[in-house]
C-alpha cells in the first residue's frame, strides 16, 4: 500500500487528487444506495464497486452443482447445529461491494444476529461461487481479493464443467490454494467436520449416498 501511495502522497497535487477522489467514492455511494433500494427480489444483480452487474440464467451443470452442494452443507450444518447455510438470493454487503454469492455460511454467533427482515449481510465465514464463463474472471480476482480483505475464512470454487473444486484457506490476509481436485474427499475449516465428497457436488447418485450419511451421523 505504501508503493502505490508514495508518488501521491509526495505530490503537489495531493489536494486536488484527494478531492476528486472523495467526490469519485460519494457518487458511487449514492449509486449503492440506489441500488440497494431497486433491486428487486427475482433479479440476480451485484453491485461491484461503483458497477451494477446484472447475471443471465445459469446452465443445468451450475445449478446442479449449487444445489447440490447447498444440500449437504445445510444438512450438515442444521444437524450439528453450526450456523445458517445460504444459496444464491442473500445479498453480502462489503465496504464498496453488494455480492450474491453462489452458497456462504455464517457461524451461529453471526447468525444469531439476523433479523427476519433483514436484507443486506455482512461477510460470512465460508463461500462457494460456482464458475461460468460469465463469472470466472470476477471469481478469481475482484470477489478473492474482497472476501480475502474482509475476513470469509475459506472459499471455494466449483467448476462445473472439469467438475472439480478448489479450496481455498485465508493465510496472514490472503487466500492460499490448499485443494484442486475432481476426486476424493474435501474437509473444510470453517464449517466443523463437514467433510464432502467432490462427486457428490456433481452426480445425484453420489450426491444421495453423502446426504444419507449426515442425515445418519451422530451429534
Amino acid at each position: 500500500m505504501k508503493t502505490l501511495l508514495e508518488p501521491l502522497l509526495r505530490s503537489p497535487m495531493l489536494p486536488r487528487h484527494l478531492r476528486e477522489l472523495q467526490g469519485h467514492l460519494a457518487e458511487e455511494r449514492r449509486k449503492r444506495r440506489e441500488f440497494q433500494e431497486r433491486v428487486e427480489e427475482n433479479a440476480k444483480a451485484e453491485f461491484i464497486e461503483g458497477e451494477i452487474i446484472m447475471h443471465s440464467p445459469v446452465s443445468l451443470g451450475h445449478s446442479v452443482a449449487s444445489d447440490q452442494l447447498f444440500t449437504l452443507l445445510h444438512a450438515h450444518v442444521s444437524r450439528h447445529g453450526l450456523g445458517a447455510v445460504r444459496h444464491e438470493k442473500v445479498m453480502v454487503s462489503l465496504t464498496r461491494s453488494d455480492y450474491e454469492p453462489g452458497i456462504c455460511f455464517f457461524s451461529a454467533k453471526k447468525a444469531a444476529r439476523f433479523k427476519r427482515h433483514q436484507r443486506l449481510f455482512p461477510a460470512p465465514d465460508f463461500i462457494v461461487e460456482v464458475l461460468s464463463d460469465s463469472t470466472e474472471k470476477t471469481d478469481r480476482t475482484k470477489k478473492m481479493e474482497d472476501y480475502a480483505a474482509h475476513g470469509v475464512q475459506e472459499y471455494w470454487l466449483v467448476d462445473p464443467d472439469r467438475e472439480r473444486v478448489e479450496q481455498y484457506l485465508l493465510k496472514s490476509g490472503d487466500y492460499e490454494l490448499a485443494t484442486k481436485t475432481t476426486s476424493g474427499e474435501i474437509r473444510a475449516q470453517a464449517i466443523k467436520g463437514f467433510v464432502c465428497p467432490v462427486r457428490a457436488i456433481f452426480d445425484p447418485a453420489a450426491n444421495l449416498r453423502a446426504l444419507q450419511a449426515i442425515l445418519l451421523s451422530g451429534k
